[in-house]
């Protein structure tokens, strides 16, 4: 026809305009509007969703609201919420009105499913499926929050099979068989399955770099693959073994399988050999190496073969059914034996998983330790650890045997055994030796309490030679641990472990090149320009950025040589270093020095009197005679907290500067001490000696917290001055006195006086010091004395 024409069907209609082409339209309306349901209005972002959502939720409850309708408003709620919560459902119910999730807004209007049910296809004729989604859309079906949180890291366990698909995709029918039939034979082995509609999740397909359908990629690592032959069963099966690493499992003959079992050491990982009579390694066996590569090294014999006759006569292996050997330190006898004529994963990986540790590992990184020792949570599930620091000449490996041999005396469920060598892990070492002041070899009983590195722990007396009352005394004082856990007496942070394995830099930029040149060559090989974009991007950036640092600290290190040179008696910095300080800030030290400036009448005003808003200046008061040692003292106690960005460190010489610590107090009446010393004044005309007090100033608030120096010995007899026998003694009597007691406090040693700074320091973090204000700061260029 040549004008419009409309032709109703039971309430359907179908609008044939003068071009030709088809429009479908619904004319019934959606069962409830979520926008409605929630009371938000289209614009609402999604916070706001949220919240109203869990409000509606908690008034219409089934559990609380017992009205009739309270179980449908709460199943509209959730539903209202599960459309308007995900942008891409969102999107799709603005623009065409519809909830139903089956439904591929992106492909078709809604209007044509009902239409093409209204007249009634030979599905069969154009090999439509009856239902849009097979069994793995809805068992695999990946959305992009579940790729990233738990498919993305799992993937360094084992590796993941994707396939992408769409609604509409006729191809992806043809190779539906071949997929549930690799899905069945893979999945029962370890591989993880996935499915990706492109239609629902185009986040995910886009962050995955399939931009057409059907694609099969494979994850490992976090790394993506895309398959590119054709989809046969045997095809994708050797596409996930190529995802493997080459050299997983070790082929062991009679003449290798000695060293492949003494190399325990080196590796610090226990062994297994797996026997089988197969010439390739089985899937299974190289997917279980996979997943336990950070703990266990395995080996493959092959039964079948005649140069592995010796090994197998020699552990007495039946070769009628698959078996497997775990060895720990003793390679002469297998620690667990496994042997079944149907090896499944479940099996295998509760054997492995439950003698992945070495009977007495040493600590290599961090992660090992938190495993071997982990956090105290409960009492009754309290974890001991028996540490011994050692050495790795020769000279120690009687000593090392010895504790090896106790430790597999006392297999303990609460006690795990260790031992570190103190020149791969010197700052643990220094750390748990300092105290006591030993020397390796000695044996540590350690608890850990908190993730953050925290320790209660105590050293076996008279270190460990060995012998057997070395054995005794270590048995009786675990026994005594064990009964009492306030016997760990000593405190202290644990550093963080070196990574002893970890490979050079240069090494892992190299494999890391070696990755993205292997992608752009697959890339440029099998995809079109946009799927290499990324890969491009990537590549260009990382030389940018690898050369563009080794270009700024070329120039930063010229110019850090230059002022060190220019003042040689004004030294800005003190750099004190103090690895093994115990820090209980929440902040870690940036740098292994403390930064202190010296507070004069060019720094005074943007140290002090500019200061940003909540900032705190901690300056230490000094003179010329005290100032190295002070200063020395000063960064020990506050090199914990120099990593906090609010702090900042300064001191003032009070030979230069004498009236304005007089000044500041005047101002601050309260600040005053009411102590020996300030009685002295009442006496004397002395000026009072502010060298060691430390003043926190927050220059914007103006107040300040004072720290007073700590004084031991003298000090207690000056504060031992009663009243009672200054009124016997007379007044002239008491006064000599009081000074001859000040001029003994003056003979201590002037680096005691800052002793409990890093408590104060704490108090100060906390907020909890007294704070004293003043109207104004006092200046240093009026009241400095001219000379």
């Amino acid at each position: 026809t040549t004008s419009p024409s409309l032709l109703c069907l039971c309430s359907r209609s179908v609008r044939i305009p003068q071009d030709g082409r088809l429009e479908y339209s619904l004319a019934s309306a959606p069962e409830f509007d979520p926008y409605k349901v929630l009371g938000v209005s289209r614009h609402a972002s999604q916070a706001e969703i949220k919240k109203v959502y869990k409000r509606l939720v908690r008034e219409w409850h089934p559990d609380k609201n017992k009205s009739p309708g309270a179980e449908d408003m709460f199943i509209k709620i959730t539903k209202s919420y599960e459309i308007l919560s995900n942008e891409e459902r969102r999107s799709n119910y603005d623009r065409f009105g519809q909830m139903d999730e089956n439904q591929n807004f992106a492909r078709a209007p809604q209007g044509f499913r009902h239409f093409h049910d209204s007249f009634y296809f030979d599905e069969s004729f154009f090999h439509f499926p009856r239902t849009s989604r097979d069994f793995t859309d809805s068992k695999h079906h990946l959305h992009y929050n579940q790729y990233i949180t738990e498919v993305l890291p799992a993937s360094f366990k084992r590796p993941y099979l994707i396939k992408i698909t769409s609604e509409w995709c006729f191809t992806c029918i043809h190779i539906e068989p071949v997929w549930k039939d690799t899905v069945l034979e893979l999945e029962p082995l370890g591989v993880g399955i996935g499915v990706v509609d492109i239609g629902y999740e185009r986040q995910l397909a886009n962050h995955l770099g399939a931009h057409r359908t059907p694609s099969i990629l494979g994850l490992i690592n976090g790394k993506v693959t895309f398959f590119h032959y054709a989809v046969v069963r045997e095809h994708l099966r050797q596409f996930v073994e190529s995802l493997l690493p080459q050299k997983l499992v070790e082929k062991v003959t009679d003449n290798s399988y000695l060293e492949f079992l003494n190399s325990w050491h080196e590796e610090n990982k226990p062994r297994v050999l797996m026997f089988d009579v197969a010439s390739n390694i089985p899937l299974l066996y190289k997917l279980t190496a996979f997943a336990f590569k950070d703990y266990v090294q395995f080996g493959y014999v092959d039964m079948g073969l005649t140069q592995t006759s010796k090994v197998v006569q020699r552990f007495n292996i039946n070769t009628y059914a698959p078996t497997m050997l775990l060895f720990k330190e003793n390679t002469d006898k297998p620690a667990d034996v496994i042997q079944a004529r149907g090896m499944k994963k479940q099996i295998i990986d509760e054997f492995v998983s439950n003698n992945r540790f070495l009977l007495v590992p040493r600590l290599v990184n961090q992660k090992l330790f938190d495993e071997l020792c982990p956090v105290k949570q409960f009492h009754r599930r309290r974890k001991y650890c028996v540490l011994l620091v050692t050495g790795e000449g020769e000279q120690f490996v009687s000593v090392n045997e010895a504790f090896f041999d106790f430790a597999s005396s006392n297999t303990k469920e609460v006690v795990r055994f260790a031992y570190v060598y103190q020149r791969q892990q010197q700052p643990l070492c220094d750390t748990l030796l300092k105290k006591e002041d030993t020397t390796p070899p000695q044996v540590v009983l350690l608890e850990r309490r908190s993730a953050t590195g925290r320790v209660l722990y105590r050293t076996v007396t008279d270190g460990w030679n060995g012998s057997d009352d070395d054995k005794h005394r270590l048995h009786e004082q675990l026994e005594i641990l064990q009964r009492d856990p306030s016997y760990l007496t000593h405190d202290a942070m644990l550093p963080e472990l070196n990574n002893e394995f970890a490979s050079m830099f240069l090494i892992q930029w190299i494999n890391a090149a070696y990755d993205y040149l292997s992608q752009f060559y697959f890339d440029l090989l099998y995809s079109n320009w946009r799927e290499m974009m990324p890969v491009l991007s990537l590549i260009f950036s990382a030389l940018f950025i690898l050369f563009g640092t080794v270009i700024i600290q070329a120039f930063s290190e010229s110019g850090e040589d230059k002022p060190t040179k220019q003042k040689a008696t004004d030294p800005p910095k003190t750099a004190e270093s103090s690895p093994g300080q115990e820090s209980t800030s929440s902040r870690p030290p940036k740098k292994n020095f403390v930064e202190v400036t010296e507070l004069t009448d060019i720094t005074y005003m943007s140290n002090l009197v500019r200061l940003k808003p909540g900032h705190i200046n901690v300056v230490l008061i000094l003179t010329d005679a005290s100032k190295q040692v002070l200063l020395r003292k000063f960064a020990k106690e506050v090199y914990s907290f120099s990593g906090s960005q609010t702090l900042h460190y300064s001191f003032l010489n009070v030979d230069k500067h004498s009236q304005w610590m007089d000044s500041l107090m005047e101002s601050a009446p309260d600040a005053r001490p009411s102590d020996c010393l300030d009685e002295e004044e009442d006496f004397t005309s002395n000026k009072s000696d502010y060298t060691g007090h430390v003043l926190a100033l927050n220059g914007h608030k103006k107040y300040f917290c004072i720290f007073r120096p700590v004084f031991t010995g003298e000090e207690a007899e000056c504060s031992r001055w009663s009243e009672e026998d200054a009124a016997t003694a007379g007044p002239s009597k008491a006064s000599r006195s009081r000074s001859s007691s000040r001029q003994k406090a003056t003979t201590l040693e002037i680096h005691h006086k800052l002793d409990r700074l890093g408590l104060w320091m704490e108090r100060l973090m906390e907020g909890t010091l007294p704070r004293h204000y003043v109207p104004a700061w006092p200046g240093l260029d009026t009241i400095t004395p001219q000379k």
